[in-house]
């Protein structure tokens, strides 16, 4: 289903009065961005991408809104994010476009979740919500139907063509004909990691405004715009988290129940649990066990229902296999090269050495062929399969990946 409003006067001033100079630098930016100026903007109804479409029209581009209807009832994309992405498109004067996505979702996201949480791993949903509910759909929309050949989102990320070589000393690969990705100038607000599955395809049609700017300067600026999300609250991390109240509520609605052991890596038993979908690799808090020495977790055994942990010194892991590699600044390394990797969205990057794996049959059916092993610098206590590992030079995102497994396992 899809469902669109007309376009309309705005309804209030948005024209922004003595923008800073990172706004000016990036209304410029779009001014001079090459190809056509035409524009389908994905609408959330937060502050980000509310910023994003009036840059866009600031810049005198022709803009459009698009809102992805992904879940029923209360949560940031859904019901309340619809009507602010509306009451946006209104006061800016442009078309707005309602594509329930719903169906889709439920398929790629949620069920996946489930049973990865099911098959004792943490899934990260945000990389493939990007990849295969958001951008490509999106972009696919916009051209089929619009024959706009252009999207933008409010990610805080930057994207740089093939043509640009000032980065070649950076990377560790070879780069010619590849489009760079890099992260977002705010360092503290940074999106680049949950983008790494993106494509070369998606990235030479996507715009990302924001990427120049702080989190606090996106706030002012769209308090200069009068824009009616101006002070929005940040939502959560993951729309799911919003939606149900906590991750444990959105688990337990799909997930029964079912007890199981807390167990030491020789065996012994020290609690209970009561699902392993509640556990992540590197937890301390939230175990409810006594023990002499706080515990980590280590390992999660779907197939035995336990959870293993470990004290501090007997937790950390010197490396792991990712697999599942979009490669973006570089072309897919032949031999060991040197990356810096962040394995979580709120970790800090460490460096490791990362080599390249024979691809095997299973990895060619799923055209997914490039799987490495990473051998971390030094010790890591969060090394989580079902999470992404996203490998950097610098500020270049040079590809990333899905772990799946520590090597001690």
């Amino acid at each position: 289903m899809h469902m669109s409003s007309p376009s309309s006067t705005p309804t209030t001033s948005t024209r922004a009065s003595s923008p800073n100079k990172a706004t000016q630098k990036t209304l410029e930016m779009l001014r001079h961005l090459d190809g056509e100026h035409r524009v389908c903007v994905g609408l959330s109804g937060g502050v980000d991408s509310s910023l994003t479409a009036a840059l866009l029209v600031e810049a005198e581009w022709d803009v459009e809104g698009i809102t992805l209807w992904l879940m029923s009832g209360k949560g940031a994309c859904c019901s309340e994010g619809l009507v602010d992405a509306a009451g946006i498109c209104k006061q800016l004067g442009i078309l707005h476009h309602v594509i329930d996505s719903r169906d889709t979702f439920h398929k790629e996201i949620v069920e996946e979740l489930i049973h990865g949480y099911q098959d004792g791993i943490t899934p990260l949903p945000c990389s493939r919500c990007n990849r295969l509910v958001k951008f490509t759909p999106m972009i696919q929309w916009a051209e089929s139907q619009r024959e706009i050949n252009r999207i933008a989102t409010g990610h805080y990320a930057r994207v740089r063509g093939s043509e640009d070589t000032s980065f070649a000393t950076l990377l560790p690969g070879h780069s010619k004909d590849r489009i760079k990705l890099l992260r977002g100038l705010d360092k503290n607000k940074d999106q680049s990691y949950f983008l790494y599955d993106l494509s070369q395809e998606v990235l030479n049609k996507v715009v990302f405004p924001l990427g120049e700017l702080t989190k606090s300067e996106t706030r002012q600026q769209a308090n200069k715009f009068n824009l009616r999300t101006a002070e929005k609250p940040e939502s959560q991390d993951l729309c799911l988290v919003d939606h149900h109240g906590s991750m444990k509520a959105f688990l337990d609605s799909y997930i029964s129940p079912k007890k199981g052991s807390i167990v030491l890596k020789d065996g012994r038993i020290i609690g209970e649990h009561d699902g392993i979908e509640h556990f992540t690799i590197g937890q301390r808090k939230g175990l409810r066990v006594s023990w002499k020495e706080p515990l980590h977790v280590v390992q999660i055994d779907a197939e035995n229902n336990k959870i293993v942990v470990a004290p501090r010194a007997d937790a950390g892991q010197s490396s792991c296999i990712v697999g599942s590699i979009n490669w973006i600044s570089i072309e897919p390394p032949k031999e060991t090269i040197n990356v810096e990797v962040q394995a979580r969205y709120r970790s800090r990057p460490v460096k490791a050495k990362l080599t390249p794996l024979a691809k095997t049959s299973l990895d060619e059916r799923n055209q997914r062929p490039y799987r490495c092993i990473l051998h971390f610098e030094e010790e890591q206590f969060s090394i989580t399969p079902g999470q992404a590992a996203v490998f950097y030079a610098e500020e270049l995102v040079l590809g990333g990946g899905l772990i799946e497994r520590n090597i001690s396992e």
